[in-house]
């Protein structure tokens, strides 16, 4: 499989071959569904917090006899039945949210996400990021450039996750500029997931040779974990 590598103005500057492996991987809606429910998972923060009758502050003691006064019996003002009384089964800061997925998972649905954005035209490969000011508006403007390529108008439309961006590591100066545009969500090529590519619209790869070079690497940690565990 052979696509453009485009420069930031949108025109083209070579054609690059996609390894098969990772960018032309079947879909798997079943291993993609658990990954990202893993990860989500993993990304909770847990703080929900509600008390309990036995945490409410106030008296314990019982409001009233149990017999005689013609009212409901009660046992304490803490009781989930009154008002500003204990929550049953609510929300607690205790519990643990997360998910141990295998390594192997997710690579694969890490790959069938890259193959399933590319059949659908939605991911640009772009030579080099030239930012030299680290400024947004200048960041921005570079962005527009991209959105002359057929079937990407909309790469700059402000809305939240529209974007996602994969950079080098140690650019800096890429970052600062790109960051704080309001629909881009930017990590390093070291970081891609297959969570943050599910929740975005576009994908802009930058670098791609070396993007590719770590994709393949993981593709030999999926082989060695297949082969340890067929032993």
């Amino acid at each position: 499989m052979k696509v453009n590598v485009y420069t930031m103005e949108g025109k083209v500057a070579k054609e690059l071959a996609l390894p098969e492996e990772i960018f032309g991987a079947e879909w798997n809606a079943d291993l993609v569904s658990q990954v990202l429910y893993s990860q989500a998972s993993n990304r909770r923060a847990g703080t929900a917090h509600t008390k309990d009758r036995s945490e409410v502050r106030g008296s314990h003691k019982k409001p009233w006899a149990q017999k005689g006064s013609g009212r409901a019996r009660h046992g304490s003002a803490q009781s989930p039945l009154w008002k500003g009384g204990g929550v049953t089964f609510g929300p607690r800061n205790d519990k643990n949210y997360k998910k141990v997925i295998p390594r192997s998972m997710k690579v694969a649905a890490l790959f069938s996400l890259l193959s399933a954005k590319v059949k659908s035209g939605k991911v640009i490969f772009v030579d080099t990021i030239p930012t030299q000011t680290g400024k947004t508006k200048d960041a921005d403007t570079a962005m527009k450039g991209l959105t002359t390529i057929e079937g990407f108008k909309t790469l700059c439309y402000k809305k939240p996750n529209n974007v996602y961006m994969t950079v080098k590591k140690g650019e800096e100066i890429t970052k600062r500029a790109f960051r704080n545009l309001p629909y881009m969500t930017l990590h390093n090529m070291d970081d891609l997931n297959p969570l943050d590519i599910a929740n975005t619209r576009y994908l802009v790869i930058a670098n791609p040779e070396e993007t590719i070079a770590y994709l393949s690497s993981k593709l030999g940690d999926k082989l060695a974990t297949k082969a340890e565990s067929a032993k």
